[in-house]
């Protein structure tokens, strides 16, 4: 599907807490991404392999569309690997809502509309599943760098509110289960509400602030969802910029004459609360440098007192094949230019697939401990012993 929603799901958090961004942003063209083409692919090797395995397709046009899916410059065995993750997931959740309910409907890409509560919604289920009283909403979500957390997921729910638009004038449902399939980071999470709460929440929340995000009314709120939701305007967004000058004259007065205090002058309190500001000031800066980089660069913009340079490179071969004959052919031995390493481990995964990759080398990869870093106590990783704890548990 290549329309675009106003108001997507998957913006729903930026859209929510800052009604007028999807109307900023509509001045933006799409921010296209690598990451963003990798997802889609993901999607239609999840979709194929699902449908080859509910019998929708035949074994000759499975076949077919493999081979074709291989050729595409985002295939490799990783990715085939974690895919097939979130399919061994999703089977298994087949397999057992089989086991409680004869004939279940599943649906592959399904279009979920929730227009009812979010002008011009919609969206699309990975995989839709209705049993009795209950639907299930799956949704792939190929990427790494953000945990996608499924309580109170506004995406998800958005989802879960098509699958109830779109399948209860068919089917008695009572409960929405909404999932999210994360393989590269094994995190299969789902929530489960009564329909009756999830009709709720669109009604008191999602439909009044749909319609202030959809005429562009209210406050612009400036916060995490600015960067965790990608949003296009946040360049140039007046209450983002607003907002780090603030933190950073209230902080250390006046930008201009900032002297911060010394970290070993400050509490450990005063370090907490500083602490999740500086990380709003130093996004809203380096997104500074981005934008001015860009306009100069992209547009000839001229930033006044500054000038554009040519960075620092490292030199490099013009045609590796070209200089290895040559230096051959003047008579210095191979093995003198050439060196033999083993690929990196991220390289020889992708290489030779997960699964080979986990049971031939099995004990044979090893896993340092990570530098300690600080995170708030939201984050999902386990708290480290303090260094004293250590001591006294070793001593």
């Amino acid at each position: 599907m290549t329309a675009h929603a106003k108001l997507s799901a998957s913006g729903s958090e930026k859209w929510m807490t800052c009604t007028p961004s999807a109307n900023l942003e509509a001045q933006f063209p799409d921010e296209g991404s690598e990451f963003a083409r990798e997802g889609t692919f993901a999607h239609e090797l999840f979709e194929m392999e699902m449908n080859y395995i509910l019998e929708r397709l035949t074994g000759k046009d499975y076949k077919t569309r493999r081979a074709a899916l291989m050729k595409n410059a985002f295939y490799s065995q990783e990715l085939e690997d974690y895919v097939q993750e979130a399919v061994d997931f999703a089977t298994e959740r087949i397999r057992e809502i089989k086991h409680e309910c004869k004939d279940p409907v599943i649906m592959v890409e399904k279009r979920l509309d929730f227009s009812n509560w979010v002008p011009e919604g919609f969206g699309t289920g990975d995989l839709v599943i209705v049993a009795d009283g209950i639907v299930e909403v799956m949704d792939l979500k190929y990427g790494k760098g953000i945990y996608v957390d499924p309580l109170s997921n506004s995406q998800l729910r958005l989802y879960g509110l098509g699958a109830i638009n779109e399948l209860s004038h068919l089917y008695d449902i009572f409960r929405v289960r909404m999932t999210v399939l994360q393989p590269r980071l094994h995190n299969f999470g789902s929530e489960e509400l009564h329909a009756d709460v999830l009709l709720d929440w669109a009604a008191n929340e999602v439909k009044p602030l749909a319609a202030m995000a959809w005429e562009g009314r209210g406050e612009f709120v400036a916060g995490e969802h600015c960067t965790s939701c990608f949003c296009k305007a946040r360049y140039t967004c007046p209450a983002r910029a607003a907002q780090a000058i603030a933190i950073a004259q209230q902080e250390f007065g006046a930008i201009e004459d900032a002297q911060p205090p010394l970290p070993e002058s400050l509490s450990m309190d005063r370090i907490a609360e500083l602490l999740p500001k500086a990380d709003m000031v130093i996004d809203w800066f380096n997104d500074l440098k981005a934008y001015a980089l860009k306009q100069a660069t992209e547009h000839n913009t001229i930033v006044p007192g500054y000038k554009m340079v040519e960075g620092r490179s490292n030199r490099k071969y013009s045609d590796q094949d070209a200089v290895a004959a040559k230096l051959v052919a003047s008579g210095v031995p191979e093995e003198v230019i050439y060196e033999r390493s083993l690929l990196g481990i991220t390289a020889m995964e992708k290489a030779v697939g997960k699964k080979v990759f986990a049971e031939v080398l099995d004990g044979l990869i090893v896993k340092p401990e990570g530098k300690p870093t600080l995170v708030p106590v939201s984050d999902k990783r386990p708290a480290l012993a303090s260094a004293a704890s250590a001591v006294e548990d070793f001593s």
